[in-house]
């Protein structure tokens, strides 16, 4: 299959690489790391130690039958716009937030899957991809229900050794993941700590509430998310990454936008009862983001 990764930072060149093991892959990324990749490969360590040799370019060209989206959820539109060179069959959003699918189809006349990922990866150096912890991909219809085109992308994806599923309900897949990224992006950015420290104190009660507000948020969308179940999502998170930095920490750290928009401003959004913990995680980030400039 011919795949382009738009997006290729941390997640998108680890994905990528272990597509190009069966695929043909062209990493859509920054010039450092285009250029390394060409030069001497993709190395891949930590969790998988392998190096692959996908292409890389900075600019889409040619056709392809599968994008996959990673850029951040602010870029969706870019990327949108830039994938229309490549007139792909099938796009696969694997980003943060909600929304992004609906930004991609409306631009792309294309299938446009909704995906979620559990691989953890961060870029160390151009060329240097570590994986910090093996993970699934989900996908499937955006809406909901079977999809051939699913069935189609899973099964190439699997074929390069990735642990993938095909779901029916990734509107419910997109809003546990949106409680789990609620929970813990803001808090551990803001507090300035790992993921582990959820597991209990006062960031586990911070956290939990948020987790609680956006099930609240989803079954008053129509998405059948009890407490339990985006609870329960959260502490196996926290659990199996407990060492990890969130990609919102990191974004902090780096002095970059953030993500909060689509993530923590996404229940707000959809929200017609109060959701003062999620309300003021937003606020504090924007709050940030606006004195640097970001926004």
């Amino acid at each position: 299959m011919r795949v382009v990764v738009f997006g290729a930072g941390s997640l998108g060149s680890l994905i990528g690489g272990l597509l190009a093991d069966e695929h043909d892959v062209t990493l859509i990324g920054r010039e450092s790391h285009v250029l390394a990749v060409r030069d001497r490969g993709l190395e891949i360590t930590g969790a998988i130690e392998t190096t692959s040799y996908p292409d890389a370019a900075t600019a889409v060209s040619g056709s392809a039958e599968l994008a996959i989206v990673t850029v951040k959820s602010y870029d969706t539109a870019a990327a949108a716009r830039a994938l229309e060179a490549a007139d792909p069959d099938v796009v696969l959003s694997l980003q943060n937030g909600l929304g992004n699918e609906e930004v991609l189809a409306e631009a792309l006349a294309a299938t446009v899957l909704a995906g979620t990922c559990t691989y953890g990866a961060r870029l160390i150096e151009p060329g240097v991809v570590r994986c910090t912890g093996a993970g699934e991909v989900t996908l499937g219809a955006r809406s909901g229900g079977r999809s051939a085109a699913a069935e189609r992308v899973g099964t190439a994806v699997r074929r390069a050794g990735i642990d993938a599923t095909v779901a029916a309900d990734m509107p419910r897949r997109l809003w546990e993941k949106l409680a789990i990224n609620a929970a813990i992006n803001a808090v551990t950015a803001l507090a300035r700590i790992e993921n582990g420290a959820l597991a209990d104190g006062p960031a586990n009660d911070v956290a939990t509430r948020a987790a609680r507000e956006t099930a609240r948020v989803a079954r008053a969308n129509g998405i059948d998310l009890a407490d339990e179940r985006a609870i329960g999502a959260l502490e196996t998170v926290v659990e199996t990454t407990a060492a990890n930095r969130s990609s919102m920490y990191q974004d902090l750290e780096a002095g970059r936008r953030t993500e909060i928009d689509a993530i923590n401003g996404a229940v707000l959004e959809r929200a017609n009862d109060p959701v003062p913990v999620n309300e003021t995680l937003a606020a504090l980030v924007r709050a940030w983001e606006r004195e640097r400039d970001l926004r």
